[in-house]
């Protein structure tokens, strides 16, 4: 019969054994830069390994709407990649992930990932992540919307990606921004099956 404390050991030795989970965070140059900064706090609370790339419309965006600097945009995530290495591993369906987050997404973003033009290492990891078959979820920045960003929306949608623009939950009665950010971050985390703590959900 085998011991109680040798199975707990072997579980123990199994789950050293596992990589860690692999999330692929996308900053393009849509307002917004808040999701994308509390997408990677969130991940790592949650035991997530992110792997971060930012076009440069989204270092832009960074000091325009925020104090953070690059060099600490990039310590919240464990590994950064230059948005011209189209050679990383990332941009190899090989290197395996649980999915990515785009956050926020721009429509020139979005656009390039729904008609496959992988013209730098974001829509590149993006369109391997589609054709892989992993989860892919877009916070779209922009409004209203025209036909063309509509159609966009539509061809990411009917290749398996996900379209969810950060639109903000009331019924909670937030007190602040943040947490309304922390909201849509932690949807879109959701449907990375990311765990996100302290998390409100309706009925619980």
């Amino acid at each position: 019969m085998v011991s109680k404390q040798r199975i707990e050991y072997a579980n123990v030795l199994e789950d050293s054994c596992k990589p860690p989970t692999r999330l692929v965070v996308g900053i393009s140059g849509a307002t917004g830069f808040a999701y994308g900064v509390r997408a990677l706090k969130l991940a790592r609370e949650a035991g997530v390994q992110t792997h971060l790339v930012v076009t440069a419309a989204g270092q832009q965006t960074r000091r325009y709407e925020s104090e953070v600097s690059a060099k600490e945009l990039a310590a919240l995530a464990d590994v950064v990649y230059r948005p011209a290495d189209i050679g990383a591993a990332i941009a190899s369906g090989s290197f395996r992930t649980a999915g990515m987050l785009v956050a926020p997404c721009s429509i020139r973003t979005l656009s390039s990932i729904a008609y496959g033009n992988g013209d730098n290492l974001l829509t590149r990891a993006a369109d391997v992540t589609l054709k892989e078959r992993r989860r892919l979820v877009l916070m779209v920045r922009e409004t209203p919307f025209t036909l063309g960003h509509l159609r966009a929306m539509t061809a990411v949608t009917e290749m398996g990606g996900i379209v969810m623009p950060p639109v903000p939950a009331f019924y909670l009665r937030p007190d602040s921004v943040e947490q309304l950010i922390d909201h849509s971050v932690g949807r879109a985390l959701d449907l990375l099956d990311v765990e996100v703590l302290n998390m409100p959900r309706w009925g619980e």
